[in-house]
């Protein structure tokens, strides 16, 4: 029996402890406000436990593994081995537990209270959250901010169990896979699958559309899609998973291309189609909170949900679905709380990353984008190919590609794939923020040899005065 204790009146709260929570309960705590952030299970969310920390951590082990096993730079080494449970060790401790600690204690400097529990909206004012098996509090709040992420969506024929794996426990498998099945092509999917091609693993990825990675143009995809093919990654294509069958050692993927039937088993299956918003439990209804069209809920462009004291951030909002689109609306989301008009959300200039190998980065428009919205635009391009640094390192595929206005060199646009290329992008990004152009980039004086003289060489290319071009 759940037994309900007090009712406490609390100021602000702040639903979910993702980077989205955390930054905007710090945040709201440096401008005076008496915070306390809810949490389900561990502050630092998905992002930090599930997903992007974990998952670089992994891609991180397989370019190391990669690297010792590439004689032509004159380095040999015996019978390379991964013990791969000392790597998810060192995961799990020096790197996610290092910044969970982190996380948490910066929390309690900001004197910002955390209680673990799961939250459920009584009214528009009140919460009820169960605190254990025993305990449910009720709390009277003047304001909040919901942040409760996505996870990943589970289909049909493919249960999340034994054999059949989410992005979650796929990162933390406590042997390298002989073989994995990965459904769903995109960043997610690409990344982790690029991931365990490296460390050795038989890849094959089964995408339901012609072609991986759709969210980008084509040569910037075939980049990375050459690289998972001379990993001996299989690309299958058009291909619709239908079921699958676990034993205790493998698993069997049945599905058809048209209508042709195949099967294919694997070690395991990776199922990364997407992911769905974290509210279905939260009783948004009871609110007044409302849904858009796409089931995301509704905010203005202070993150302000339909209901003025309650605000929403990270991926249950329209827009980008990244770690760090949701830590900026949550400093947007925090100021427009204590009064600052503003405060508004601007996305052209944050950067899109995939960590795939080589790396995707994008910020602004494409030179497509730009001709729809009827800018008459300039491209440069350079290859990593042609750069000192790149090749020093052994990392020379792709490229820098710069948009930029024609008749201003005011910069728009850009795309990297390439080494380094979720750094690189910053300097591109703070660009466009402050409506650089390309002759800015140009007159700029960059280190020698460095990745970033590629940027250079891309803003040269438009103003023909390329040295190396």
């Amino acid at each position: 029996m759940v037994v309900g204790n007090f009712i406490q009146e609390l100021e602000t709260i702040i639903i979910g402890g993702g980077p989205g929570g955390y930054v905007a309960a710090i945040r709201l705590a440096q401008l005076g406000q008496k915070v306390t952030l809810f949490e389900k299970n561990k502050v630092g969310g998905t992002c930090l436990h599930r997903g992007c920390i974990p998952s670089k951590a992994l891609i991180s082990v397989g370019h190391q593994y990669e690297n010792t096993k590439n004689t032509s730079r004159g380095i040999k080494a015996d019978n390379v081995t991964i013990d791969f449970s000392l790597t998810q060790q060192w995961k799990n401790e020096e790197v996610i537990g290092l910044l969970h600690n982190g996380v948490k204690n910066l929390l309690k400097k900001n004197g910002v209270e955390v209680i673990y529990g799961e939250v459920n909206f009584v009214n528009n004012n009140t919460i009820s959250v169960i605190l254990d098996e025993f305990h449910n509090n009720t709390y009277h709040f003047k304001n909040a901010i919901i942040a409760t992420g996505t996870e990943p969506i589970e289909i049909e024929g493919f249960k999340f169990k034994d054999r059949i794996l989410s992005s979650t426990e796929v990162l933390n498998l406590t042997e390298i896979p002989s073989s994995l099945v990965v459904i769903g092509g995109g960043y997610i999917g690409i990344e982790l699958a690029g991931a365990y091609a490296t460390l050795g693993t038989k890849v094959t990825i089964l995408e339901g559309t012609d072609k991986i990675l759709r969210v980008f143009e084509d040569d910037i995809a075939n980049v990375v899609i050459n690289n998972l093919k001379s990993k001996g990654v299989e690309i299958i294509t058009n291909a619709h998973a239908e079921n699958s069958e676990s034993s205790d050692t493998s698993a069997l993927v049945n599905y058809s291309i048209g209508n042709e039937k195949y099967s294919i088993s694997a070690d395991y299956v990776l199922v990364s189609v997407g992911r769905k918003p974290n509210f279905e439990e939260l009783g948004l209804e009871y609110a007044g909170i409302e849904l858009d069209s796409k089931g995301l809920i509704r905010v203005d462009e202070q993150r302000r949900t339909t209901v003025k004291h309650i605000f929403a951030i990270g991926d249950i909002v329209p827009g980008p679905t990244l770690a760090h689109k949701a830590m900026y609306e949550a400093k947007i989301a925090a100021e427009a709380l204590v009064g600052d008009s503003t405060a508004v959300v601007d996305y052209f200039s944050i950067p899109t990353v995939c960590f795939t190998t080589p790396e995707i980065a994008l910020v602004g428009y494409t030179k497509e984008q730009a001709k729809e919205h009827g800018y008459d635009v300039v491209v440069g391009q350079y290859p990593f190919g042609h750069n000192g640094r790149a090749l020093s390192i052994g990392q020379n595929q792709g490229f820098v590609r710069i948009i930029a206005l024609k008749d201003t060199n005011k910069l728009i646009g850009a795309a990297i794939v390439g080494p380094g290329a979720s750094d690189l992008i910053a300097e591109l990004s703070l660009a466009i923020e402050q409506g650089l152009t390309v002759d800015d980039i140009s007159l700029t004086i960059h280190g020698h040899p460095s990745l970033n003289e590629v940027v250079v060489e891309a803003a040269d290319m438009i103003l023909k005065k390329a040295i190396h071009g």
